[in-house]
């Protein structure tokens, strides 16, 4: 992985650590949307896995439907 793949993949990790709890379970999608940044920015890298995760919390709101959404 490239070093701003590992930026951003600690930046995650640490909402998931930090702020995450306080939020609770509000993702519409399985995986989370946290858990799925992880996953895109470490099949993908930092450009492409980044795309992916907009893409995703563009779609994370209350009306859209949900569900199982893996990493392609």
């Amino acid at each position: 992985m490239s070093p701003l793949a590992h930026a951003l993949l600690w930046l995650v990790r640490a909402y998931q650590y930090l702020l995450s709890p306080y939020f609770g379970t509000q993702c519409r999608f399985a995986p989370t949307c946290s858990h799925y940044a992880v996953e895109a920015l470490k099949k993908h890298g930092a450009v492409k896995g980044s795309y992916l995760t907009m893409r995703r919390l563009l779609r994370c709101h209350p009306w859209h439907a949900g569900g199982y959404d893996p990493v392609p």
